[in-house]
């Protein structure tokens, strides 16, 4: 990448700017916020969001569970496992709305500058913002942080950063992005508003990217209070938070701590729960939803159990099949595999009928492909047909087997082997066996006692079209530090995918991150027509030639067979201490109980004199 900070181009940048007021002038936006396609729901004169209660009352704790452990403090590197929310040091020039898709609005920054073409874009700071040490937040610690960002945190950053051609101090208050000739300039301005801001001076002596429980300093509303490595972290609210009364925060960060409880095992975390370790929980597993919520203190009233609707995509869960190894690279084989898949019994047996199979990478959208391309879709695709699936262009967008309700759907096992018949693999004393000799295996890696009663049916299925299949159970740690180094075949995994997708959709498909240590490319995608059709994604000037170059996206890695699709329920089951109440209305792109939600003090008196806890 070119030198980010450039004399040079501060210099022409201002050159330009003063023999040319009344062009820049006349190409000139500013506002207080930014949203993709232009539309912003709140004025600049707004006084908080709609969905929050802004005379909510600030006390109490919030505790909730996370899964795995941790030995690190600091998210944003590649070295260790980073405890669940430690980047709520971090705030951003601009922060999001829960009621909207894409807008953002000032936080650090007052005010965002532009031209239309979107080609940079400048922010103004707040002269208030400060980090919790009390030091002022400047445009060069905002230009300190993008580049310590693309130069030592993870590797799969570059992907999303490489549009950026130039960051500069304008003034001590002003920071200027300057955008790539042909980027998605469309998205660049509110990517840049949304990465966290890192303190210049206390990075002096310290290096980033090396892996620490120490706390960092950051300008956000939460401070570390208590760390227990590998078990407990508790946030405590920071009393001399400098942006307590900005509008993006009135009735928001109502919590006076916030405390996770990690767990490697979620049957232990529910007992926790019941045992009152912590008090907060959404449930995830339907066994447990369906058949263990009877206990005494939902019948008192002291828990409560509700089930909210979500209005995001649902749809990335599944297994994601590693076809950076060389038996997976054969479309046919990834397939088969996923047609012993049995999610009709799975629903039935193991899920209490409360799933709906996902088909779709954007599930439970307006963005899901469905039936044959149409004619705006097929004016992306077929230029791109050579590397593509013929069945994209033949056939509606691809949709997993229906199976009977038994284990083993014969048909479904029949089709298979065909397949994988085609593809080379032949049963030789009852195993799959290539030309060469190999046996077709395939290995599961698993870091969830949980998902072993739903993968090992789907194991003894694969067993039985000859594939020698396996569960390798390890714990948190080995399974994030393998996924890291793509050392597995097959892995579960949900991404929750963006109501207005963009540039972020490269870490998951781009050929970019194929290779990228820690990236999110799970699949090990590297196809020129996908890279393609991301990039049209990103250029799209209106959201319904997005729609149209996401669901051309879709159906394309669909027809790939890249992964297995699981299932999807459109609601949050959640239960909780009867201490905690939301608004009324919840907005529709978030749950927000650590954001929104607050704490009823008198209740909990109630419940302390009932012997609740």
């Amino acid at each position: 990448m070119k030198t980010i900070v450039k004399l040079f181009a501060a210099f022409c940048s201002g050159l330009w700017l003063s023999l040319s007021p009344i062009l820049a002038q006349d190409a000139l936006i500013k506002s207080h916020g930014i949203s993709t396609f232009g539309d912003l729901k709140y004025g600049p004169d707004f006084k908080h969001f709609d969905y929050v209660n802004p005379n909510a009352p600030k006390g109490g704790e919030f505790s909730t569970w996370g899964f795995g452990t941790f030995d690190s403090m600091t998210p944003y590197i590649l070295k260790g496992q980073a405890a669940a929310l430690s980047s709520i040091f971090f705030e951003s020039l601009m922060t999001g709305s829960s009621d909207e898709p894409d807008s953002m609005y000032g936080l650090l920054a007052e005010t965002i500058e532009y031209p239309e073409n979107r080609q940079w874009a400048a922010f103004n700071l707040r002269p208030e913002a400060q980090f919790s040490d009390g030091s002022q937040v400047t445009a060069d610690d905002v230009v300190f942080s993008f580049n310590i960002l693309y130069e030592k945190g993870r590797p799969s950053l570059k992907s999303v950063l490489r549009d950026v051609e130039n960051v500069e101090a304008l003034t001590p208050l002003k920071v200027k992005f300057t955008f790539k000739e042909g980027s998605n300039t469309r998205e660049m301005p509110s990517l840049v508003a949304g990465l966290p801001v890192f303190s210049k001076a206390y990075y002096a002596d310290r290096d980033f990217a090396e892996s620490t429980l120490e706390p960092p300093l950051g300008s956000g509303q939460y401070l570390l209070e208590k760390v227990i490595p590998g078990k407990t972290v508790t946030y405590k609210r920071n009393d001399g938070y400098w942006g307590k009364d900005l509008p993006v925060n009135i009735g928001q960060n109502n919590f006076e701590r916030i405390t996770v409880e990690f767990y490697t095992d979620s049957t232990a975390a529910f007992e926790g729960f019941k045992g009152g370790v912590y008090d907060f929980r959404e449930e995830n597993f339907s066994k447990l939803w369906a058949t263990s919520y009877n206990f005494p203190s939902l019948s008192k009233g002291w828990v409560v159990k509700e089930t909210v609707p979500d209005g995001n995509p649902s749809g990335t869960q599944g297994y994601w099949v590693n076809m950076r190894k060389e038996k997976f690279k054969d479309a046919r084989v990834r397939q088969a595999i996923g047609m012993m898949f049995n999610f009709e019994w799975s629903n039935k047996t193991l899920f209490y009928g409360l799933y709906t199979r996902t088909d779709s990478f954007w599930e439970n959208s307006h963005m899901q492909a469905t039936g044959l391309p149409n004619n705006a879709e097929l004016a992306l695709l077929e230029p791109l047909k050579a590397n593509l699936p013929a069945s994209v262009f033949t056939q509606e967008a691809f949709v997993p087997i229906t199976s009977k309700t038994t284990q083993l759907d014969r048909a479904a096992l029949r089709k298979a082997g065909k397949l994988l018949d085609a593809a080379g693999w032949k049963v030789v004393n009852g195993k799959r066996t290539n030309a060469k000799g190999d046996v077709l295996s395939v290995e599961f890696l698993n870091d969830s006692p949980a998902f072993e009663r739903i993968t090992n049916p789907f194991i003894a299925n694969l067993k039985r079209l000859g594939i020698d299949a396996k569960l390798e159970s390890v714990d948190a740690a080995q399974a994030t530090e393998r996924q890291k180094s793509f050392d597995y075949d097959i892995v579960v995994q949900r991404f929750v995918m963006s109501k207005t997708p963009g540039i972020e959709l490269r870490r998951i498909f781009g050929s970019e991150t194929v290779d990228a240590i820690g990236s999110t490319n799970l699949s090990g995608m590297n196809n020129p027509a996908i890279d393609t059709l991301l990039e049209k994604i990103e250029q799209a000037t209106s959201r319904e030639d997005l729609n149209t170059a996401v669901r051309a996206l879709d159906r394309s890695l669909r027809a790939m067979h890249i992964w297995i699709p699981q299932w999807f329920k459109a609601s949050h089951n959640l239960v909780y201490l009867n201490v905690y109440e939301h608004p009324e209305e919840l907005p529709p792109y978030a749950l927000g109980e650590m954001d929104f939600w607050w704490y009823n003090a008198d209740k909990a008196k109630k419940l302390q004199a009932e012997g609740a806890f």
